[in-house]
């Protein structure tokens, strides 16, 4: 311990000796570990850190696989709203099991309204995650089955919104214009549900309390969740095998619509799922930082080698004085390991800042983004990584210490040597790997960010400039009937379109391009599927007013709606020329019918007035194809689906296309709202320019912060190059002086030393181009 104490003071007087090469070596360790930290701050809190509920390896998702919908394989698998019910009752496997709906709520009655999310739970929820509210209590299943309007709410919703009331227990708040109850506050950590691309966290939470119409209605929706716990033994494949017997049951209780619809149950892990959109983009910047890192290495390494050369004499001087293999080795790898560890608490700094000012530009639909932060998890893989980037960058100078040759060590012109053959190839091989690898990197970069530009010429199918969006839902308990969702509806089109310098004035269920889609099957008059086929798949929105030239969308044949499109009249819809290619190709489909639903549903048929162009649903995902219905029809197009209390045009996004930028229309757009329903909140009031852009954000994300590491590995790269370059440079300053002594000029020496930097750049090109088109090759 007392020799290793003295190596270790040595090798820090030898560091403050040499303050630029200290100062160039910390730089570049600190940049290369305080990345790496920064970024598995990220992958430990949304990868790897254990879920927040007790036993979270035990927690599942159980739901429905829909024969002939290939793609909803992946993800959450969904249920109906008879089929909680029937899982719920009928299945063994599980400890607890249920069911939860995100759904949106306005708020009301302290400042003003405004639209919060929440989640429907059934009572089996809490019980199922094994969380305990912080205040007060979970609601019942009793207060579940007899509709009782209580509520738990957030730890960061009490904080913000009640300032942390400790009296906060029985009060109540205005959900939909309607009183709950509040009785519990979860913990600050928990987070429900943790669904995948959900950018607003939920606040509240209410229970499930199924509607006799949902119950009715609900055979052919599938848009439920359940969540369940494995008794202690059970698998995945043995609670797929239990829930069989439940999806039997299910099937049997389809109504004759749906009775050639298929299911089969799927059980999949909860942390999984949650993850599962965020992986590749985490797994992909978690390389990008191993390669920043291993560069940072191989020019720290390369520095070393440069340093021992002027202290070549030295370590012979020590051999020949008795100096053992294991001493003349361990002197490097300690000065390699004191700069390492220099370079990880600078790197903790770095990674700190990094994170604080990094995580608000993180895409919001990451999961689990509250998690992410710098714990004693990360910080033992900084110095982790530290020591082993010291042993690894000290080995190889280490090593050409220890058997360096002492004759030639002893001479007098050992002093200005450069080091020999063997070590000038070493570095040069050092810095010739860095850079092929750090090209490779550049152009691997350069693949997502011609993938982005690629997505972004793709033409929307709308127009996005002098557009303004704004969203709204009507509770229930101010508009009860038809009757007042139409005269709010009518007078809202009316007034926002004598507003001066707008032209046109629409509603829709969906938004494009926003992030959100809703899948539903249809069947077209006369088309015979080829076998094996699927089901057949459409993007439905429902439409009101003026809404395609609002949007900007073009109409290729026949007509857009009309006001004598409404409730009572002959059913209509327009589709997207995708769809009509498909299942009429080369023919004209104004006239053609078609119909929700599969083909034994028997609905009512919908005849085709409009063909328009394909619209983007998803900023950089396949656009799929896209059936358009009149909002008032909805109810009569779902036929014997709907329930009797069902409403249409109850909630969408209001688009509303000016002669004039959509900022100076905002306020007008809300001082309409209000003047027709005070207490009615708008969300999301953007252009939708804005939504466009939201909309590309995670991809534009991920090409920006691969391509900042691709150039950070250049710049990491050519620093080798250039250090290496110095140093030896400066080890070889007897030989230019005898070279100057000798006649030489100085554009021959520059020439010379160029002439060597430049060998090592090409060199290292001319590899990166050869890997990049094999890594090409075989990726593709």
């Amino acid at each position: 311990m007392g020799s290793f104490l003295l190596d270790c003071r040595y090798a820090w007087r030898q560091v403050r000796k040499s303050p630029a090469f200290a100062l160039t070596a910390l730089l570049t360790l600190t940049f290369g570990i305080g990345a790496t930290t920064a970024v598995f701050s990220i992958v430990e809190g949304v990868l790897l850190r254990p879920l927040p509920f007790p036993n979270p390896e035990k927690l599942v998702f159980l739901g429905d696989i829909l024969g002939g919908v290939h793609h909803i394989e992946s993800g959450a698998p969904s249920v109906t709203a008879p089929g909680v019910l029937t899982y719920i009752r009928d299945t063994h496997e599980f400890s607890g099991l249920g069911a939860y709906r995100t759904s949106i709520y306005e708020l009301s009655g302290r400042s003003n309204p405004e639209q919060i999310s929440a989640a429907r739970l059934s009572a089996g929820v809490f019980p199922t995650l094994g969380v305990s509210p912080l205040l007060g209590r979970v609601f019942t299943p009793q207060e579940d089955g007899s509709s009782e309007r209580v509520t738990v709410i957030s730890y960061q919703t009490w904080r913000s919104r009640f300032n942390g009331d400790a009296q906060i227990l029985g009060r109540k708040i205005l959900l939909d214009r309607r009183p709950y109850r509040v009785i519990g506050v979860m913990p600050h950590e928990f987070e429900f549900p943790l669904v995948p691309g959900q950018v607003n966290r939920c606040e509240f939470w209410v229970p499930m309390s199924f509607t006799q119409s949902e119950l009715l209605e609900g055979a052919g929706n599938w848009g439920y969740y359940l969540v369940g716990r494995l008794k202690a033994g059970a698998t995945n494949e043995t609670a797929e095998q239990d829930a069989m017997a439940a999806a039997r049951e299910i099937m049997r209780n389809f109504p004759p619509a749906l009775s050639s619809r298929r299911i089969r149950p799927a059980v999949r892990p909860l942390d999984q799922i949650t993850v599962a959109a965020a992986r590749p983009m985490i797994r992909t910047l978690f390389l990008a930082t191993v390669v920043v890192l291993f560069i940072a290495c191989a020019n720290l390494a390369g520095l070393l080698l440069v340093r021992g050369i002027p202290r070549r004499r030295e370590i012979s001087v020590r051999i020949a004085l008795g100096a053992s293999t294991a001493n003349v080795l361990r002197q490097p790898l300690i000065e390699a390991v004191i700069l390492s560890l220099g370079g990880a608490l600078l790197g903790l700094i770095v990674a700190e800042v990094a994170l604080r000012f990094g995580i608000s530009s993180l895409p919001e639909t990451i999961p689990r983004i509250n998690s992410i932060g710098l714990d004693w998890h990360v910080g033992a893989l900084a110095f982790g990584v530290a020591v082993l980037t010291g042993v690894f960058c000290g080995v190889l100078p280490g090593v050409a210490a220890a058997f360096t040759q002492v004759n030639d060590g002893l001479k007098e012109g050992g002093r200005s040597c450069t080091g020999g053959s063997g070590q000038a190839r070493l570095r040069s091989d050092l810095v010739v790997t860095e850079l092929a690898v750090a090209l490779v990197l550049l152009t691997a970069s350069g693949l997502p960010l011609r993938s982005f530009e690629r997505m972004r010429s793709v033409g929307l199918g709308f127009r996005a400039d002098y557009s303004l969006t704004a969203s709204y839902s009507l509770p229930r308990q101010q508009y009860s009937s038809q009757a007042a969702v139409d005269i709010f509806n009518s007078t809202l089109h009316t007034k926002l379109g004598q507003l001066p310098g707008v032209k046109a004035v629409g509603t829709t269920s969906l938004l494009p391009a926003s992030g959100t889609t809703y899948l539903a099957t249809f069947t077209p008059e006369g088309y015979v599927p080829p076998g094996g086929a699927g089901l057949n798949i459409a993007w439905v929105p429902e439409v009101m007013g003026d809404y395609f030239p609002a949007q900007g969308i073009s109409i290729l044949r026949g007509r857009g709606f009309t006001p004598s499109d409404r409730a009572g009249a002959p059913l209509v819809a327009m589709v997207s020329r995708a769809l009509a290619e498909r299942y009429w190709p080369g023919q004209d489909p104004i006239g053609k019918r078609l119909h929700r639903g599969p083909l034994e549903a028997n609905l009512p048929w919908l005849t085709i007035v409009g063909e328009i162009n394909e619209v983007k649903q998803l900023a950089d995902e396949p656009t799929e194809l896209e059936i358009y219905i009149p909002s008032e029809q909805s109810k009569a197009a779902a036929g014997p689906f709907a329930s009797p209390d069902m409403l249409t045009g109850t909630s969408g996004s209001i688009v509303v296309r000016g002669e004039m930028p959509p900022e100076v229309t905002t306020e007008s757009v809300r001082s309409v709202v209000r003047s027709i329903d005070p207490q009615l909140p708008l969300t999301n009031v953007e252009s939708m320019d804005r939504v466009v852009r939201e909309g590309q954000a995670p991809r534009r994300f991920n090409t920006a912060l691969i391509s900042a590491f691709a150039g950070a590995a250049v710049l990491l790269a050519v620093l080798g190059i250039y250090s290496v370059t110095a140093f030896s440079t400066a080890a070889r300053s007897q030989e230019i002086a005898i070279r100057f002594a000798l006649g030489s000029q100085r554009s021959d020496v520059m020439r010379m030393i160029m002439t060597s930097a430049a060998r090592l750049g090409v060199l290292g090109c001319s590899i990166g181009v050869l890997g990049t088109f094999f890594a090409s090759v075989v990726s593709n």
